[in-house]
């Protein structure tokens, strides 16, 4: 493939809680999913480190563009609505890596699961390793084994759910409009998270779209 591949939406911590699909099938749709999937074919089929370290440095550049548009509203069963989640997930990480850090800490101390085993946080767990993590698992996706990498990514946003939900109980009493805030944060990590699920099985089973 010769085609050159456009940068992803950035966007800021707070739109992370509106994002929503778009309802415009055809040509959109077609254009998503065929550069997300020669994007991904042609750095996987290189596997050089820089170009892998290029592709997950797009999240850190600015700069809004038609492909990464198409992304943002690709459904989350497509390889497009895959890699806009992961990309927006180190994105925000990158804008607030410090209430990242605050809601990754706080969903590690209540979880009952294996989570945090899978999400494999660096300890202790800071700012700047929050968006290493998402640096890996972005790397785990282009130069690895993407079913781990999605499947990680998912740990990732359930804890990110179980911390904001957290936070969310404590600020109930002292402040309803950040509480309310904080919850819908923790409905939307939580749908990241089905959704990265569900991705990394239909990757497993050869039918992501």
């Amino acid at each position: 493939m010769t085609r050159e591949h456009a940068k992803p939406i950035l966007q800021p911590t707070q739109d992370f809680d509106w994002i929503i699909g778009s309802d415009e099938p055809g040509a959109a749709h077609r254009l998503a999913h065929e550069t997300s999937w020669a994007l991904l074919d042609r750095v996987r089929s290189v596997a050089d480190p820089d170009v892998v370290d290029r592709v997950v440095g797009l999240a850190a550049n600015e700069g809004i563009d038609d492909i990464a548009e198409l992304w943002s509203h690709a459904d989350p069963r497509s390889l497009a609505g895959v890699l806009w989640r992961l990309y927006l997930l180190r994105r925000v990480a990158a804008v607030n890596p410090a209430a990242t850090a605050d809601l990754f800490t706080r969903g590690v101390e209540v979880a009952v699961t294996i989570d945090p085993v899978v999400a494999g946080a660096a300890e202790p767990v800071t700012p700047g390793s929050m968006v290493e993590l998402c640096d890996t698992i972005l790397r785990g996706v282009y130069a690895g084994d993407l079913t781990a990498a999605l499947n990680r990514a998912a740990s990732y946003c359930r804890l990110m759910s179980l911390g904001a939900a957290a936070l969310a109980d404590d600020r109930d009493a002292h402040d309803d409009d950040h509480a309310a805030e904080l919850t819908q944060r923790s409905l939307r990590y939580s749908a990241f998270a089905e959704e990265l699920h569900a991705a990394a099985v239909r990757w497993r089973d050869g039918t992501l779209d």
